[in-house]
């Protein structure tokens, strides 16, 4: 017997409409907001087509949408505007863009990605028209491009890592904890966090010789000391690149897009919608995290470097904006206004309103701090996520000697 759904599971069915406005023609529409860590790819694709006016969400007062609803919508698109694709092989396709992509970038080009299982999911990006790109790309000029550029992806990257794993019985991954350390290249690899791919460059050859000094090299035949050696280098450029985004990846995807192009951006185990402003030709991300669903100056972020630590808000014209949140989150001017005109005493106001005018205020504050604790809950179980993920892969693969299970890149819960 098939379980009932939990209230989780239900609420997770069901996705919040947000208006935002977008185009030369300033257009109204309303964009899918994500809830609880939903279907990124599925909505992604959803977004850019509405942004493109590719499909649009009716009635204009609806506030929410269903999978069913949406999935039809891009079913007749498909239909009508894509006449050489097999329909029913893009339906079937579908409901696995709700569970997460087998997604598995390839680290020299931001529009690269090896085929995974099935290519089916790549393919419905392709018949949908929607370009999906990612920023996790090697420095050219960097220490370790010659060998990241050999393992091509990270699918084997995380294989080779398992693979030379093994072969030194586990000392290359785990400790013993008793002051002995197998996996040197760690301790000398850099912190996890931005990359620009030059940084984690010193440290490449320095890791393998600690590692080498330590366990001795007659141990090991010169393949597989080869192979230890890329294993150690690939580590490190997976540790320094946490985000999945480099700054030279970042400036290829600055440079390469097209002005006024919406495409689908692979970042932090996560797709996001990005748009590439025709004016100042900056990228933008579209917010869709439905923590922001009543800040409506709230629409865009500016992606300035590969962890956040420098992105800002801006509104629907590019403005830089801030979330209200307080008394006036998701007011309109007028709104707030009249609302200060009243506890100002600027006009003759009954008591009975005045209280009722700090009731609500009282509960609109407390609506604004779930706001901001459900905005870090999120993004903590988005890392979480990505970085159980990786660790579920390492383990996997250390189970035999042969190619580790593949995972999800793009893992949704």
């Amino acid at each position: 017997m098939p379980e009932a759904p939990s209230v989780h599971s239900s609420q997770a069915d069901v996705w919040h409409l947000k208006e935002i406005l977008f185009g030369t023609a300033r257009r109204p529409l309303k964009i899918i907001t994500q809830n609880f860590n939903g279907p990124c790819s599925f909505i992604a694709i959803c977004n850019i087509l509405v942004l493109r006016g590719q499909i649009e969400i009716l009635p204009h007062d609806r506030t929410t949408v269903s999978y069913e609803f949406l999935s039809q919508l891009v079913g007749e698109y498909l239909l009508t505007n894509c006449p050489d694709i097999d329909i029913s092989a893009a339906l079937s396709i579908m409901p696995s863009t709700t569970k997460g992509l087998d997604l598995n970038p390839q680290f020299t080009s931001i529009t690269a990605f090896s085929p995974a299982s099935d290519a089916g999911e790549l393919a419905l990006f392709a018949q949908a028209g929607i370009q999906l790109v990612h920023g996790w790309v090697v420095d050219p000029e960097s220490s370790e491009a010659e060998v990241m550029g050999h393992i091509r992806d990270y699918d084997s990257a995380a294989n080779l890592i398992a693979d030379a794993d093994y072969i030194t019985k586990g000392r290359l991954l785990g400790g013993d904890g008793h002051g002995d350390e197998p996996d040197g290249y760690a301790r000398e690899a850099p912190e996890a966090g931005p990359s620009s791919s030059a940084a984690a460059g010193p440290s490449t050859s320095a890791g393998s010789a600690t590692f080498f000094a330590r366990k001795g090299t007659s141990l090991y035949s010169d393949e597989d000391r080869r192979k230890i050696e890329h294993a150690i280098v690939a580590q490190q450029f997976l540790d320094a690149t946490k985000s999945q985004l480099t700054y030279h990846g970042l400036f290829q995807l600055a440079s390469t897009l097209q002005p006024g192009s919406l495409v689908a951006l692979f970042c932090n185990a996560h797709l996001s919608v990005v748009y590439k402003s025709p004016g100042d030709a900056a990228l933008h991300a579209l917010v869709m995290d439905d923590v922001f669903l009543q800040e409506p100056s709230i629409v865009w972020e500016c992606l300035e470097d590969v962890d956040g630590g420098a992105s800002w808000f801006v509104d629907s014209d590019f403005h830089r904006a801030a979330p209200v949140g307080g008394d006036v989150a998701g007011q309109t001017a007028e709104q707030a206004l009249r609302r200060f005109e009243m506890e100002a005493g600027l006009g003759v106001v009954d008591p009975l309103d005045h209280a009722l005018a700090r009731q609500m205020q009282a509960e609109e504050d407390e609506h604004a701090r779930e706001m901001y604790m459900r905005r870090q809950q999120a993004l903590e179980r988005r890392r979480a996520v990505a970085v159980e993920a990786e660790e579920r892969r390492r383990e996997e693969g250390n189970k035999r000697p042969g190619k580790g299970k593949r995972g999800k890149n793009c893992v949704v819960m």
